[in-house]
C-alpha cells in the first residue's frame, strides 16, 4: 500500500467532464487504497467562497466535495494546501470534504523522509507582478471584503482577472514563470534539506539540488489539462504514475 498519493492542479469544472470523471475514478481506485492522499492546490479551476457548496443552480462543487468525503469515510486520510485557483477555500471546504488543510510549506514524514509539501508558485520569484499580486489578495482584508460580495459578481470578477492573467503571460518567458533556484535553495536550507513536492509550474518532473552539501530531492507534480497522473511515495521512494489519458 502506497504511504501517500500527491496531485495538484487538476483544475476541475463542470466545463471538462473527461478530466472529471478520471478524477472520480482516481478517487474510487488508487486513492482507495493509499494511507493518505495529499492535494497540493488548483483542485477547482476557481474557487469563489465556500458558497460554491450551497449553490442550488451548480451543484459540481459540491459532488466534488462529496466523492472526497467518501474517501475519506474509507479510511484514506485526506489533506490539501490551496493554490492560486483555490486559495479562498476554508473552513466549509474543509468540513465538506472531510480533508484537513495545512499551511504552506508543511514538512511532513512520509514514510520515513521528511518531506516540504506546498503548491509552488511561491518559488516563482522572477515574476515578480504575480508575486505581488499573490501578497495582495491573500490580504485577510482583501479576503473579507472580496467574499462579502454577491457569488455572482465574485465569479465575474475572478473571471476578469483570468482573462488578464492569461493575457499577461504571453509576454513573460517560460524561466520568468518556472521556479528559482535561488528559492528552491533557500527553503530546502531553512527547512533543513527535506525532500520538496510541489506543482504550480505544470511542468513534471524530477530534480536534484546540491545544497550546501546536501543532495535534496525535488518533484514536481503534473496538471491534468491533457492527461492524469500522480506521485506515489513509500518505503521504496516516489514515482510518476500515470492514469489513463483522457480525450478532452
Amino acid at each position: 500500500m502506497p504511504a501517500a498519493l500527491f496531485v495538484s492542479d487538476l483544475h476541475l469544472c463542470p466545463t471538462r467532464p473527461a478530466i472529471v470523471r478520471l478524477f472520480l475514478d482516481f478517487l474510487a481506485d488508487q486513492a482507495m487504497t493509499a494511507d493518505a492522499l495529499y492535494i497540493l492546490g488548483d483542485m477547482f479551476d476557481y474557487w469563489a467562497g465556500d458558497d460554491e457548496l450551497a449553490d442550488p443552480d451548480d451543484p459540481f462543487a459540491a459532488s466534488i466535495a462529496g466523492a472526497l468525503k467518501a474517501l475519506g469515510d474509507r479510511g484514506t486520510r485526506l489533506f490539501f494546501i490551496t493554490g492560486n485557483r483555490d486559495f479562498l477555500a476554508g473552513d466549509g471546504f474543509a468540513r465538506a470534504t472531510g480533508m484537513t488543510p495545512l499551511e504552506e510549506p508543511h514538512l511532513a514524514t512520509i514514510a520515513g523522509v521528511p518531506t516540504l509539501l506546498l503548491h509552488g508558485d511561491t518559488l516563482c520569484s522572477d515574476d515578480t507582478a504575480y508575486q505581488e499580486f499573490r501578497r495582495e489578495v491573500r490580504r485577510p482584508a482583501w479576503r473579507e471584503a472580496f467574499l462579502a460580495r454577491p457569488l455572482p459578481e465574485r465569479r465575474a470578477q475572478i473571471a476578469a482577472l483570468r482573462a488578464r492573467s492569461e493575457q499577461a503571460k504571453l509576454g513573460k518567458s517560460a524561466a520568468i514563470m518556472d521556479v528559482n533556484a535561488g528559492a528552491v535553495a533557500e527553503l530546502l536550507r531553512a527547512y533543513g534539506y527535506p525532500r520538496l513536492i510541489h506543482g504550480h509550474t505544470h511542468r513534471p518532473g524530477y530534480h536534484e539540488h546540491l545544497v550546501d552539501t546536501h543532495l535534496c530531492q525535488r518533484w514536481v507534480l503534473g496538471d491534468w489539462y491533457e492527461k492524469g497522473s500522480y506521485l506515489a511515495c513509500d518505503e521504496r521512494g516516489c514515482a510518476t504514475l500515470p492514469l489513463l489519458s483522457t480525450k478532452l
